[in-house]
């Protein structure tokens, strides 16, 4: 079911030492990643300091750009549970001076309950 997921967009768990070797030139001194989820090809990953955006481009996704969004910018953040029918749970995020939020999909056994908790921490 990865892949169909993936395919559907829901997002699922990476582990956070595999994110540390592929974040290494990208991470400052004593910057430590709490949570990482991954959509596709794409990732986005919780640090103590920052939100990281990762968008991998291109038919090999060699080529990515790395979007840092300080947690001061983000302004308010919503989670939504997965219910009976609906069986996906879902993350926005708005980000000051942007319309629009960022927003994920989690697939139903997602731990979306530690993502509010982890943006909590650094928002609030």
């Amino acid at each position: 079911m990865g892949f169909l997921d993936g395919l559907m967009g829901n997002a699922s768990q990476v582990d956070v030492n595999k994110l540390e070797k592929e974040l290494e030139g990208i991470l400052i001194d004593g910057e430590e990643i709490q949570s990482g989820y991954k959509v596709l090809r794409d990732s986005f990953i919780f640090t103590d300091r920052r939100l990281l955006l990762l968008d991998k481009q291109g038919m090999t996704g060699k080529k990515v750009e790395y979007h840092s969004i300080p947690y001061k910018s983000i302004t308010h953040f919503s989670v939504e549970t997965a219910g009976s029918f609906d069986l996906d749970s879902e993350l926005k995020i708005w980000l000051s001076g942007s319309n629009e939020p960022i927003g994920k999909l989690f697939k139903k056994d997602s731990p979306i309950e530690e993502v509010q908790q982890t943006l909590a921490a650094y928002v609030l």
